[in-house]
């Protein structure tokens, strides 16, 4: 994402926790709660483009509400 484009994060649906950009492997991202590890969905990517889209659409998610989060231990 580019340098000068600002993402807020809203605090954890579920926790009230920071969240957190996860990129994995370089052909997904995921916003994931630092605290309970509630998080979105995976979105892929497979260049610079689609890549900015992709954190910007798991941070639409996360500001939403729209997480996966299961109990400890699950």
């Amino acid at each position: 994402m580019d340098n000068k484009e600002l993402i807020e994060l809203e605090e954890c649906p579920i926790c009230r926790g920071p969240g957190m950009i996860l990129h994995e492997g370089g052909w997904n991202v995921q916003v994931e709660c630092v605290d309970c590890s509630a998080h979105t969905v995976y979105v892929e990517y497979s260049n610079e483009a689609e890549k900015a889209e992709a954190e910007r659409s798991v941070v639409s998610l996360w500001n939403m509400g729209k997480v996966v989060h299961g109990e400890r231990g699950e």
